[in-house]
């Protein structure tokens, strides 16, 4: 082996571990259920903090949420075991279907016919992560572009407009008025 592939290999490695220890998946493969229908549910927790998505899942009258709310459930259960999360701290940062195979039957029919029948199956990930742990945005829980120096004196002046203070004039403020 080359000394090119073995230094790939080893920060492959490490990339695995460090992905590892901050976020936990869960797949579920070939369930039987069109990608369209558990969209509709997946959409819906999409974001959202693990007990949250619990209440909704079980309030949710969708076929769709069942699944959904074992592998959920699941997910949470080997983040604390493995990995230590709480579970209030955790969300579901990503949450995807994906179409599966489709299963074709026959029914028979009348006169010696028959039609076909396609039974679609769907693969569901979740990805839960913990906030406490969370690296998405550089400065803790806030968005990074939020420090950008041009935009906190945008929202400075923004927020001395609503308050009804006198607002210094600034290239900001002549280019909003220049376009409405």
């Amino acid at each position: 082996m080359s000394r090119y592939r073995k230094w790939k290999a080893s920060t492959k490695k490490h990339s695995r571990k460090s992905i590892a220890t901050t976020r936990v998946q869960a797949f579920a493969q070939y369930v039987c259920m069109s990608a369209h229908k558990a969209r509709r549910v997946i959409d819906q927790i999409r974001g959202r903090s693990y007990e949250e998505t619990l209440m909704l899942l079980e309030l949710m009258p969708y076929r769709a949420s069942y699944p959904v709310f074992k592998l959920l459930y699941s997910a949470a259960a080997s983040a604390t075991h493995n990995l230590g999360f709480k579970e209030a701290d955790s969300y579901i940062s990503k949450a995807e279907v994906n179409e599966g195979t489709i299963v074709k039957r026959l029914k028979p029919r009348a006169r010696g016919r028959s039609y076909p029948i396609k039974k679609p199956t769907c693969h569901i990930t979740i990805v839960l992560k913990d906030r406490t742990l969370n690296e998405d945005f550089p400065f803790g829980n806030k968005p990074y572009f939020l420090e950008d120096p041009i935009i906190k004196r945008y929202l400075k002046e923004r927020k001395e407009e609503r308050d009804g203070k006198k607002n210094k004039s600034t290239w900001f403020s002549s280019w909003f008025k220049s376009k409405s």
